[in-house]
């Protein structure tokens, strides 16, 4: 992989925080791409968002600020797709 990761911050506004079922949406869309996806919160280790055990160990509440670093051939669909899952699951 060559070339500037894509980067992208999120707010967390579901009330529930990133739980289970935004947590398994993001890892089915990141995991159909080529590009390493990992999420970046302050005072964690990188999470690799293609994991739903290193996604749960975020622990990210509402109000909680995510980055997403995605680094690879299809990246910019990899962003969209991951955004797009969390929040269409995040408002259900």
């Amino acid at each position: 992989m060559s070339g500037e990761p894509i980067r992208y911050t999120l707010t967390i506004a579901n009330p529930q925080g990133l739980h289970m079922r935004p947590i398994a949406a993001l890892v089915e869309a990141a995991s159909r791409f080529q590009s390493s996806v990992t999420i970046l919160k302050d005072g964690q280790p990188p999470a690799n968002g293609k994991s739903v055990m290193s996604l749960l160990g975020l622990a990210a509440e509402k109000g909680t600020q995510i980055t997403f670093e995605i680094h690879g051939p299809d990246a910019g669909d990899a962003l969209k797709a991951v955004v797009d899952a969390i929040e269409r699951t995040c408002e259900e």
